[in-house]
């Protein structure tokens, strides 16, 4: 599915020109990188009334609108799946009740059954929790209080139990964390040090999903935390709070400003890379509040930040409008592009008129949105320049809502962009020619190693967010782990994929806070086996 996402933009595009890189002719295939999830959420139009019956139908509607053929798998059980009751044993209860059985040879409150009904559907199954004793329901939007439905004490007992039911996805939430006043970095670690457990117990893997709302700057220790191979984190609050058709807040909005501070606040390009994701919250497409057009730059965004496209409408409800928003293959390859960047600002020549750029995996291609936040329609400039492309080559531009091609152009070119509007391009240009880097240290007298930390002096590039191309091996079955840093700002935690015997590349993009070829970068490990770094190409 990713593969056909990544060739809608190859076929836009046409032919690609080759990434100009100095002192090396053959450059290492790069290595595709875990892409964001997509799927659907029962939070936003079902508060923690949900059921059985509620996710039948959602997953049914997911499974046979279209939004399953373009890439959405995962049927995601949010809030109110739990009482907060324990057996004798410490194992969670469920409400027969509220969960029956699905199959005739099915038990009540066994979450299994609802887990094969979605797996039969060809989809993915997730479920919920709470990193401290208690969870949201202590103060709830809709339906009863429940106390006592987080999992700290039982954090291998609960994780070992998710994935016995055989749920694909956990989203951890912070209330009862933020409530005890407990430290997210260490409890999010332990949390997936448990889910490692659960996974190497019962040889079922689970998706993590961090949900701590942006408290403590998460995207500075969330990357990879605990190791896992990849992992999302919330960088701020909800969008919106749940709009549940039949509930006392039916009349709630969805507001385009909020979205938009989401947005905002979820732009950390130094710690998306390598699987790992900023989150600004599921998706309020659909929903009521924002009009068609507000939809589509809703959609935009999260596509140009590499997001998690996580549906929060009711799916039985999607009009075809909605529907061809959400499973537009130019747009979702844009967002799953296997490079797994997020984009950068790229120009902002008056306030609120700003041009973002986001690095894809072909060479010379860039996804490019032209937001304009304005009360007055703008002629919005995008040069090749800010794009990190060469001044003087051929720049092709295409409208990916469109799909039409713009022109051809060299240096510049403008775009008509209305009042609070955006439009979404794919620019293919040639990268400005990279300059490769040596560890320091390695010679003829001290090769390369698989232990040793890697340091790299005097480095410079075209513009501030730099994009850091990694020459490594890992000849492992599993991926290795580094923690990567630039002069003396925080780390963010790297992972490197296997490669077999041959070299490959993955790509971080890192701020350059020191002028010219000031910069130091380095990286280090303070338990693991590092990856066999041979160079960096920076541009």
């Amino acid at each position: 599915m990713y593969a056909k996402m990544r060739l809608a933009i190859l076929a836009a595009c046409g032919a690609m020109a080759s990434a100009a890189i100095q002192g090396q002719t053959s450059p290492a295939r790069q290595i595709p990188v875990p892409p964001p999830p997509m799927g659907w959420s029962s939070w936003n139009s079902f508060s923690n009334t949900v059921n059985a019956q509620i996710i039948m139908d959602q997953a049914k509607a997911l499974a046979t609108s279209g939004l399953q053929k373009a890439g959405y798998e995962y049927v995601n059980i949010d809030e109110g799946w739990w009482i907060g009751r324990r057996d004798a044993d410490g194992n969670i209860v469920v409400n027969d009740n509220q969960w029956p059985p699905v199959g005739l040879t099915d038990k009540p409150g066994d979450m299994s059954a609802i887990v094969r009904f979605i797996h039969n559907l060809g989809l993915k199954a997730g479920i919920y929790t709470d990193a401290g004793m208690d969870g949201c329901s202590m103060t709830p939007d809709l339906g009863p209080a429940f106390r006592d439905v987080g999992s700290e004490g039982h954090y291998e007992q609960d994780f070992t139990q998710f994935a016995k039911w055989g749920f694909d996805y956990v989203k951890v939430d912070w209330c009862g964390g933020d409530k005890e006043n407990l430290d997210p970095a260490v409890q999010y670690a332990e949390i997936a040090r448990a889910i490692a457990h659960a996974e190497k117990a019962t040889g079922h893997p689970m998706y993590f999903s961090i949900c701590n709302w942006g408290k403590q700057s998460p995207w500075n220790w969330a990357p990879h935390v605990g190791e896992v191979s990849a992992d999302i984190w919330r960088t701020s609050g909800d969008i919106v709070d749940p709009i549940v058709a039949s509930g006392r807040h039916a009349d709630r909005k969805a507001s385009f400003d909020k979205m938009l501070a989401n947005f905002d606040q979820s732009i950390h390009p130094e710690a998306e890379h390598t699987g790992a994701y900023n989150d600004p919250d599921m998706m309020v497409i659909g929903m009521p509040g924002l009009s068609d057009q507000q939809n589509r730059v809703h959609m935009s965004l999260w596509a140009i930040s590499g997001a998690p496209l996580i549906i929060g409408a009711d799916l039985t409800k999607l009009t075809p409008e909605t529907l061809a928003m959400l499973t537009n293959p130019e747009v979702l390859a844009i967002d799953q592009d296997t490079a797994g960047l997020q984009a950068v600002k790229a120009a902002e020549a008056v306030s609120g008129v700003q041009v973002w750029s986001k690095p894809l995996s072909l060479p010379g291609v860039r996804a490019v949105l032209l937001l304009n936040r304005t009360a007055i329609d703008r002629d919005m400039e995008v040069h090749a320049a800010d794009l990190g492309l060469a001044d003087q080559s051929a720049m092709g531009a295409r409208d990916v809502w469109s799909r039409t091609q713009l022109g051809t152009y060299t240096k510049s070119f403008a775009v008509h962009v209305k009042s609070g509007d955006a439009v979404l391009l794919a620019v293919n240009g040639t990268d400005l020619p990279a300059v490769q880097f040596k560890p320091e240290g390695v010679g003829p007298g001290r090769p390369l190693c698989h232990g040793c930390d890697y340091r790299f002096s005097k480095v410079g590039a075209h513009t501030s967010w730099a994009r850091v191309r990694i020459t490594y091996t890992n000849p492992d079955r599993a991926p290795r782990f580094a923690e990567f840093h630039v002069n003396s700002q925080d780390g963010t935690r790297i992972a490197f994929p296997p490669t077999g015997a041959a070299p490959g590349t993955v790509t971080v993009q890192a701020l350059f806070d020191k002028p010219g070829a000031g910069n130091v970068l380095s990286f280090s490990t303070d338990r693991d086996v590092m990856p066999v770094i041979a160079a960096i190409d920076v541009e």
